[in-house]
């Protein structure tokens, strides 16, 4: 018996010794993340791995903005994005633990001007609902009350206009991200705690895990001297863009941190909301921890994956699935011209952080996959490659669509003799929540101008019928609309729904939303 046991063990430390070898070493990341900046032309990428509550890699590559030419390194500070919606969740948690609110509190006990489309749904609506993306509202609804930042909405006015958005699923029924309710949750964060949403992350979680770089949003940082730039491709091209983000949405996407800084929040969410010299501190309640990587709402898993994926769900500001039999627990987050993901297989005290300055999320998936990979044993998957075809079919695909759309304008004023004949559809219009906006000429050009919104302008061109195109002004934005146009009896336009145009479109410039009727 003690000379099968001798072998057991043997065979034993075989395996370790080959489960070990098959981790990615920290030569190994900086090689993978030197090629996904040449692969999908991002210019730089920060990436860190925590193991058994330490950060075992930490590293920058690349560079902060085309522009400087500064590199990136484990401080360079990027914007996390909806990264930020863990930290609401988090305060909203720790007023829990105070006994100042109930995760099912209604809402409207604490912003009794909250309401919805749906009477029945604004009196039922609670502090959990805000944070499950199952209110019944679409993907990404009345978005662009905050994005594109340039704008005059304030947190009043998003509360306000929450009511004019239509459900299109029934309440708590269907999984559909949104952003406007994180916005909300950051609301409560103020008026329960007394201080605002930015102070009490800052005070309250920021500053007692020593997360001393960062802040609550850009505006706070109190040192930017190594901060990225936003890039994105522009007619084909990257390049730097205006750095976009309203202080209305803080509390649903608007911290900026670095790799030093998120390793002690991974740590934290790794250890069950502990923290400092052995883990004597707690943030929040191993109850709480627990509530918020608990599921709430399920999300539809499709089709045979390599992580042999089952199941997945959203918890409280986190994602939540099974990879090879363990849960994963992970975010992404996007802004313009920035993107980043932290992925968490907490049974294997496992996290990963790639923050990336180029809105290619297809980066951030190639390297955390092939680190995780490297984790769960698994072998053979070239990551950077099936992320580069998929955005290669994908961006193909989105150009037949627009390159036909472009032939059908040129031959639309072709036929024109070069003329926009635009005059049915000339005037104001208004939406119940955007506002008005003016179609009017210039300069021989129709054009489209929010009156809320100010960077939504652009030139009107003619497409089909009563269907008309808006190319905006700002290329970056990579979100030329469809503009179907109601007519009456008489051929004059009475109303406008809108539409994105290619499938690449950020959910966020949420047109199908929007309801026009002409006001004059």
């Amino acid at each position: 018996m003690k000379k099968f046991a001798t072998l057991a063990f043997l065979l034993t430390l075989l395996s370790l010794s080959t489960i070990y070898a098959q981790v990615i070493s920290s030569a190994q990341i900086d090689s993978l993340a030197e090629k996904t900046l040449r692969t999908f032309d991002v210019p730089g990428i920060a990436v860190a791995v925590v193991k058994d509550g330490k950060v075992i890699h930490a590293r920058g590559y690349g560079v902060r903005s085309l522009a400087t030419k500064l590199k990136t390194d484990e401080n360079t500070l990027f914007g996390i994005a909806s990264n930020s919606k863990a930290f609401t969740t988090a305060a909203l948690g720790m007023l829990v633990d105070e006994g100042k609110i109930k995760w099912d509190d209604r809402v409207r006990d604490y912003i009794p001007e909250f309401k919805l489309y749906d009477p029945y749904v604004t009196e039922s609506f609670t502090i959990r609902d805000l944070l499950t993306h199952r209110s019944g509202m679409g993907l990404g609804a009345g978005d662009l009350m905050f994005f594109p930042d340039s704008n005059n909405f304030t947190i009043k006015d998003i509360i306000h206009n929450l009511r004019y958005l239509k459900a299109v699923s029934d309440f708590r029924t269907k999984y559909d991200y949104d952003n406007l309710l994180y916005m909300v949750a950051g609301e409560i964060v103020a008026r329960v705690s007394g201080m605002s949403w930015d102070e009490f992350i800052e005070k309250r979680i920021m500053q007692p895990l020593g997360m001393n770089s960062g802040a609550a949003c850009y505006a706070r940082l109190k040192d930017k001297s190594n901060v990225v730039d936003p890039h994105a491709p522009v007619d084909g091209k990257v390049q730097v863009i205006r750095r976009d983000w309203s202080l209305n949405a803080n509390a649903a996407g608007g911290i900026y941190s670095n790799l030093t800084d998120l390793g002690k929040w991974v740590i934290l969410q790794m250890e069950n909301g502990k923290y400092g010299d052995s883990l004597k501190k707690t943030l929040f309640s191993e109850e709480v921890h627990e509530e918020m990587w608990t599921p709430q709402t399920i999300i539809p898993v499709h089709g045979a994956n390599s992580y042999n994926t089952h199941f997945a769900s959203y918890g409280l500001g986190f994602f939540l699935s099974d990879v090879k039999g363990y849960k994963q627990v992970s975010h992404t987050g996007g802004l313009a011209g920035i993107v980043t993901q932290i992925t968490m297989i907490p049974e294997m005290k496992l996290g990963i952080i790639v923050l990336t300055n180029q809105q290619s999320g297809a980066a951030f998936t190639a390297i955390t996959n092939t680190i995780k990979d490297s984790y769960l044993g698994i072998t053979g998957k070239d990551r950077i490659k099936e992320n580069h075809d998929r955005v290669v079919k994908n961006e193909a695909e989105a150009k037949k669509i627009t390159d036909g759309i472009a032939r059908e304008i040129e031959k639309q004023l072709k036929n024109n003799n070069g003329k926009n004949n635009t005059d049915a559809i000339l005037g104001t219009y208004t939406d119940a929540w955007l506002g008005d906006i003016v179609i009017s000429v210039k300069n021989n050009k129709t054009r489209f101008d929010s009156k809320r919104s100010f960077m939504l302008t652009g030139e009107i061109l003619p497409y089909k019928g009563n269907t008309y195109i808006v190319r905006w002004d700002d290329r970056s934005f990579d979100a030329d609309a469809y503009l179907r146009f109601e007519m009456d009896e008489n051929g004059k336009a009475t109303g406008i729904k809108m539409a994105a145009i290619s499938p690449l479109t950020d959910f966020s410039y949420d047109f199908q939303d929007l309801d026009f009727k002409r006001k004059n």
